[in-house]
């Protein structure tokens, strides 16, 4: 009960077998020879270094402000009003 989930019974059989691949591909990992490989905090930045950091700012368009909020159970003056976190 680590992440205190709760699953009807016949979920728990889909998701048992999806666990149970991961876990396989996990222990797959595992057995990979990664000695003579380079430590890396972003997989994907290790290749293309420049195309994914030093890319052009592009200006895009966005929703106006009321159908943003069309679908907000309760909006605020312009603004998505939601309940106070502290």
């Amino acid at each position: 009960a680590l992440a205190n989930l709760h699953f009807a019974e016949e979920e728990m059989d889909a998701f048992t077998h999806q666990f149970q691949g991961i876990l396989e591909y996990i222990a797959k990992l595992s057995e990979v020879d990664v000695s003579g490989v380079e430590p890396t905090s972003h997989v994907s930045l290790a290749q293309d270094f420049d195309k994914y950091l030093f890319r052009e700012d592009e200006v895009q368009g966005s929703l106006p402000v009321e159908e943003s909020l069309a679908n907000a159970p309760e909006p605020g003056h312009g603004h998505f009003k939601v309940p106070k976190v502290l």
